[in-house]
Formats: C-alpha cells, structure tokens, sequence
C-alpha cells in the first residue's frame, strides 16, 4: 500500500489508528489553541469584537475572536502584496528600456512603492470588493 499523501485506508487495524490518529489531532487542536492565545494580531481583539457586535455576532469565547482577527489580518496582507504586485507590474511596464540593465535592477531594488487606488482598486475586485470613485472625486 502507497503513502496516499497521508492518508490511510486499513480495515483490519483502522479502529487502533483512528483513535491515535484522533489523540493526535486533539494534541495539535490544543496547542493551537495554546499558541492562539499566546499570539497578538495586530487588529487588536477589542476592534474585532466591536464589529462582530455590530453585525449581529455574539461571541462568548474570546479564541474565536482572535481566530477572527488573525483571519482578518491575512485577509488584509493578501489585499497588500496583491496591490503591491500590480504597482510593481504597472510601474515595470511604464519604465520601459533605457539604460543598461545593471542600472536598472539597481533602480528597482532601490525603488520605494507607494499604496494607491489605482493600484488597490484591481486589487480588491480580485476578491470580488468593488471600488469607486465618489462623484464629487470624478
């Protein structure tokens, strides 16, 4: 029998494997739950709860709402490098040639990015968030 990536199928010893596989799970699930508690987001509980209350969600374990703050810090960072993607790729293709190319990799390490709209907005409709412009903007 291959590895299958983890996954076993026995019949004849599968109720001793499962309940080791289970202790092991349990194990793991708790010392997430250690480091859970240990870990500070950086939205700070007190934010998370505020927001959870006002869309109507009730919390009586705050791990849940740290989970919910660490879920939505990766949600921020992976908004933040997609935008930062899209402002490397816009201002690569707007530089165009010129110039050796060991001056330019010096350049484009040496080149501080800036967080802007343009580069956001594409961004955010990636994860399905539209963007506009207010009217009195236009």
């Amino acid at each position: 029998m291959g590895d299958n990536f983890g996954i076993h199928r026995g019949a004849a010893s599968g109720n001793k494997r499962n309940e080791s596989e289970n202790r092991s799970q349990g194990q793991i699930l708790s010392d997430f739950l250690i480091q859970l508690e240990d870990y500070t987001p950086t939205i700070p509980d007190a934010v998370t709860a505020y927001y959870l209350q006002t869309s109507g969600f009730e919390a009586s374990d705050p791990r849940i709402v740290r989970l919910i703050s660490i879920a939505a810090q990766k949600f921020i960072s992976d908004v933040a490098n997609d935008a930062l993607q899209h402002c490397k790729t816009r201002t690569n293709n707007s530089s165009g040639g010129g110039g050796s190319s060991k001056n330019q990799n010096k350049s484009i390490k040496d080149r501080k990015y800036t967080l802007t709209m343009e580069d956001l907005a594409p961004s955010l409709s990636d994860y399905g968030i539209t963007v506009r412009k207010a009217h009195y903007f236009v």
